[in-house]
């Protein structure tokens, strides 16, 4: 009987020490803020995905318009930025259980996303735009010229949700920059991306230069992404405004094609 209730115990233990584990990785202390959080661990962990110009790996190192921003706003909390590549439909979850503490990625701002996450001024505006062969574009004039075609579009992005509404046929991808290879190959006859990402990439020199993109399918604002009740929203709606007044957004924006997107 002793040999049972030891084991019970034992079991018992681990499984307090495992949920202690799970609970502590980061989970805030009781009436610990945001930013004391993170200043006492010394990590900024930011959540992105491979999203030209915005966020994109540069050998070990994260480049982009919102990666320099973040590296900026981490040198003002005085801590160490940490780039942390997600998966764009979990982010929500992520950082909810501390895996990371921002979305800071191009993220479209919605009245859904709202509802799960804090969320900063926007502070460029987007749209969504179709995206296909250059050769075969100027056959459609409208959106509605496209119903027919296969789409290509992110997984959990805003353009899924608008071709969902529509009704449009579409396959998912991981990422923006997989879509359009589906272009290129010719498994989808377009893609749906945003139009900031469409720009970089049709450009000359770009990596998918052989397609073009036209027919916005509707207007968007992006902002940053913190967990809901943080304090550090407010401290980044700060640090945006002053980057856009004193001109380092704009410079920034410049090296990336993008200076027309900000507000």
């Amino acid at each position: 009987m002793k040999k049972v209730l030891s084991a019970i115990l034992a079991a018992a233990v681990l499984m307090l020490s495992g949920c202690a584990k799970k609970e502590s990785a980061g989970v805030l202390k009781d009436g610990q803020s945001d930013i004391e959080y993170i200043q006492g661990k010394g990590t900024f962990k930011i959540g992105v995905t491979d999203y030209a110009p915005m966020d994109f790996p540069d050998g070990e190192n994260w480049d982009g318009f919102d990666a320099k921003l973040a590296v900026k706003f981490a040198e003002e909390l005085d801590v160490t930025p940490e780039f942390v590549e997600i998966d764009w439909d979990k982010k929500t979850d992520l950082l909810a259980d501390g895996t990371i503490d921002t979305v800071w990625n191009g993220m479209t701002l919605t009245d859904e996303l709202k509802k799960d996450i804090e969320c900063t001024s926007a502070y460029l505006s987007n749209s969504q735009v179709i995206v296909m062969k250059s050769d075969k574009i100027g056959d459609y004039k409208t959106v509605e010229d496209c119903q027919h075609l296969l789409f290509a579009v992110e997984d959990g992005s805003a353009g899924e949700e608008i071709l969902t509404e529509k009704k449009y046929r579409y396959t998912t991808f991981d990422t923006q920059k997989d879509a359009l290879d589906s272009v290129v190959k010719g498994s989808s006859d377009c893609a749906v991306i945003d139009i900031i990402m469409a720009g970089y990439f049709t450009a000359d020199g770009g990596d998918f230069s052989e397609l073009a993109y036209a027919l916005p399918l509707n207007e968007e604002e992006i902002g940053i992404g913190f967990r809901k009740g943080s304090d550090l929203t407010a401290k980044a709606n700060d640090f945006l405004k002053e980057m856009a007044e004193n001109g380092e957004m704009g410079e920034i924006a410049k090296e990336y094609g993008i200076e027309g997107a900000i507000l």
